[in-house]
């Protein structure tokens, strides 16, 4: 592939991984793939904004070779240590020893800790400026969005952001911009890439997209280190981020369950008819037969969940248990649940799962709904009435 101008000399140097299946140690699926993202600055001065994953090392020198011998680089700016970005920087300033890199102090600190390399390094905060001749590049310190040591950069004269990850997907594509894909699929991936990254650190992400629209910079254009790079409407996703950082919700009801011998099933089928009924969007998940990071994308902007295990050694089974500890660990906040479940001779489930619940910060707004063995007709009477009675509470 040949590199691709974004703007006037700014080019896209990126790599697409179309065959990555799973990110941050398979806690997130990519059946989309993702792109590692680089961008080439010409000016007086050269800068190399970000860099790609390792294995994608040589696909980037290619690309910038097309453009710019590499030894006239003079900046890399490392907006992110994270190694999906950072992995070719040591292959990279062998090839153009007179560049520095500049980054954050818990930058600076993580990279020598992956690498173990010296490096000429510029420590930046936010507002510092870096003149490149026509243009200027101005930093914003971003900690934990996702990293202590994540920041932006933007380029004042082209009204253009480079967050690193922020407002990025993982969208393997040939398109390189937001108006050139099929815009489900793009908002799909932007979602789902909020909800299994992001959401733990929405109030966060809230008031830095304060900070920096209190600035008052223009934004004509957003290009992230994963996806595509927003030029139609950058502010699509900046609304949809805050929407999401607000944990805004919809009247919408997630349900989660795992069943041993098909009770629990059942009973989940039939609370769904219940809610179904009652005029709300539901969406129905066994998490044994689903994909977690497609779960947590549909409870992103759900207002209701409701969870249901059979028990096995008084508690919840192993995977549901392992899902709700992952949830737990994103922190949702305004969300309303039920619990229900099937058990032998003894129960344990739903007591352990309201228990997470509580911890989480997820409000149970009614009684738990338990049956022995298999349900008969007014057990899933029961069940019926358990989900429309939930939707109902939804509803006002």
């Amino acid at each position: 592939m040949i590199p691709q101008e974004i703007r006037k000399d700014i080019f896209w140097v990126g790599a697409i991984d179309w065959n990555v299946k799973n990110f941050h140690g398979h806690t997130y699926t990519t059946q989309r793939g993702t792109t590692y993202n680089a961008y080439l600055i010409l000016d007086e001065k050269v800068a190399l904004v970000d860099t790609v994953y390792g294995p994608f090392a040589d696909e980037m020198i290619e690309k910038i070779k097309q453009v710019i011998s590499l030894e006239k680089i003079d900046y890399i700016i490392a907006n992110h240590v994270e190694i999906d970005h950072s992995g070719s920087l040591p292959q990279i300033l062998k090839l153009c020893p007179k560049a520095k890199v500049l980054g954050t102090q818990k930058c600076k600190e993580g990279l020598f800790r992956n690498f173990y390399i010296d490096m000429d390094f510029r420590v930046v905060k936010t507002a510092d400026k870096l003149n490149l001749g026509k243009r200027n590049l101005t930093f914003i310190e971003a900690p934990m969005i996702h990293w202590p040591d994540s920041m932006f950069t933007y380029c004042p004269q082209e009204k253009l952001l480079l967050p690193n990850d922020a407002f990025g997907q993982h969208y393997a594509t040939s398109q390189r911009f937001d108006d050139e894909v099929k815009q489900d699929e793009l908002m799909d991936e932007a979602k789902k890439y909020y909800a299994n990254i992001l959401w733990p650190l929405s109030t966060i992400i809230l008031k830095k997209i304060e900070e920096i629209q209190k600035m008052g910079i223009p934004i004509e254009m957003i290009a992230p280190s994963h996806g595509v790079i927003w030029r139609k409407d950058p502010m699509k996703i900046i609304n949809a981020y805050v929407s999401w950082a607000k944990n805004e919700t919809e009247p919408k009801v997630v349900v989660v369950y795992e069943t041993m011998w098909g009770s629990t099933e059942k009973m989940a089928q039939t609370i769904v008819e219940g809610i179904i009924d009652s005029g709300l969007e539901v969406r129905l998940f066994d998490v044994t037969r689903s994909d977690r990071t497609e779960i947590i994308k549909e409870m992103l902007d759900a207002k209701g969940f409701v969870f249901g295990s059979s028990t096995h050694d008084n508690d919840m089974l192993p995977t549901i248990a392992g899902f709700l500890e992952f949830l737990k660990g994103l922190k949702p906040k305004n969300r309303v649940a039920c619990i229900f479940g099937s058990y032998g001779w003894a129960g344990g489930a739903i007591k352990n799962i309201e228990n997470i619940l509580k911890d989480t910060g997820i409000e149970i707004v009614q009684s738990s709904l338990s049956i022995q063995y298999a349900p008969d007709e007014n057990d899933l009477k029961a069940c019926y009435e358990f989900g429309k009675d939930f939707a109902l509470k939804l509803l006002k």
